[in-house]
């Protein structure tokens, strides 16, 4: 009989006795992420997608609702008279949380409305446009009710959480590097110059934010590593380059880190490499042992020593060297490839522990140094990621000179 996933991870919602109900902003015709979002936060039956502001274009969010089986009167055209239609809703049939799948510049407003509104909130990454708005959120998030979850989807891979046991455990004994790699090469011509949707709106500085690929990809590479070892930011010192002719926000980037506790880490984004597609992969070394896992194969990790063959962990829900936490975030035996929808879904599932918890007056979030450490990532995170970027800017218009990145926001 083939391995089975766990059955501790719980795949309801328990005394809430219902669905959580979504509205997703963003995700209208052309969307990529808009799409992934919905699918993932469905993935385990615990929520329903019931509205949503498709699209900033009124005409295209009304056409876009259909084909997520959104109803017409829910159908909004905006996050205000999103927020206003379902507060005039019966409590009992409002919506309890809304996911954001909208360009970079847009991700404040949204979040913000949101939040101050009561709902729970789950927002695509990069967190926001730049990092004051990171830092107002932050308050935001510190005085409203709701559950925030920020999209960093690949610390929802079992093989990540794995990862991340391992280096708090100390079974790579104290970590001395981490090298963090997001290599792509579908930019290498300039696509925004041609329309293309994806491409436009990352190489405008308007809608992106101050850095092109370091903060569509770079802020991932970063972010696993932290949340797989749990290493403090001390300072970085980084360099950004925009290798395609006329393209305003850099393409390329590589940063070096040193963290708190002495350990050494870099950081490298291209979206300009040919023949990669979302080549995301990490590398571990402690003084016991080290690590290796890539996004493209995720369902594999090594471990190595010295001297010891080289250990291949898989992603089989009922191996005894699995830890609970990333047994419990299999859903398919042993053998069954799962990727990136699931990792989604991961994420979502945690931040829907987080809302059951809310509504049943246990759940205090943003209000104690302890909910920095959730197993989603959550409002800190995204502040901290935001100072990434800035700093990783600032260092590289001061030819690579090495800046503070140290912060309060750091999950610990």
């Amino acid at each position: 009989m083939p391995a089975q996933p766990s059955d501790d991870y719980p795949t309801t919602n328990g005394s809430l006795n219902r669905k959580l109900r979504m509205a997703l902003v963003g995700g209208g015709s052309g969307s990529f992420i808009g799409r992934v979002h919905a699918t993932g936060a469905l993935l385990d039956n615990r929520a329903e997608l019931v509205a949503g502001a498709l699209s900033s274009n009124p005409e295209r969010a009304k056409k876009s609702a259909p084909s997520y089986a959104i109803p017409e009167d829910r159908a909004y055209t905006s996050i205000h008279e999103l927020v206003e239609k379902e507060l005039a809703r019966p409590e009992d049939d409002r919506i309890d949380f809304v996911s954001i799948a909208t360009p970079n510049h847009t991700h404040f407003e949204i979040a913000k409305t949101a939040a101050e509104a009561g709902f729970n909130v789950v927002c695509d990454k990069p967190m926001t446009f730049d990092l004051p708005q990171a830092e107002e959120l932050v308050k935001v998030v510190e005085n409203t009710p709701g559950v925030f979850a920020l999209m960093h989807n690949y610390t929802g891979y079992p093989l990540i959480r794995q990862a991340r046991e391992m280096c708090l455990n100390g079974d790579l004994g104290e970590i001395n590097a981490i090298r963090s790699n997001y290599i792509q090469g579908w930019l290498r011509e300039p696509l925004e110059e041609t329309g293309q949707k994806q491409a436009s709106w990352r190489a405008d500085p308007g809608k992106s934010g101050a850095a092109g690929a370091f903060g569509d990809i770079a802020t991932h590479a970063y972010n696993i590593g932290r949340f797989m070892t749990g290493c403090l930011p001390e300072e970085l010192s980084c360099n950004l380059k925009s290798f395609v002719e006329g393209r305003k926000l850099d393409d390329y980037g590589h940063a070096v880190v040193r963290y708190q506790n002495g350990a050494l880490g870099t950081v490298t984004a291209s979206q300009i490499s040919h023949g990669h597609e979302n080549n995301l992969y990490v590398e571990i070394d402690g003084t016991k042992a080290s690590l290796v896992w890539r996004q493209e194969n995720p369902n594999e990790m090594w471990v190595r020593q010295n001297g010891q063959p080289a250990k291949l962990y898989t992603r089989d829900p009922n191996a005894a060297y699995l830890s609970d936490l990333a047994r419990n975030s299999c859903r398919l035996p042993s053998g069954h490839p799962e990727g990136f929808f699931e990792a989604f879904g991961n994420v979502y599932r945690a931040a829907y522990d987080a809302m059951i918890a809310r509504s049943e007056g246990t759940s205090f979030q943003g209000r104690s140094e302890t909910t920095r450490d959730t197993l989603y990532p959550n409002v800190y995170d995204g502040a901290e990621g935001m100072l990434f970027v800035t700093k990783s800017v600032e260092s590289s218009e001061q030819n690579g000179a090495w800046v503070s990145l140290k912060t309060d926001y750091a999950r610990r």
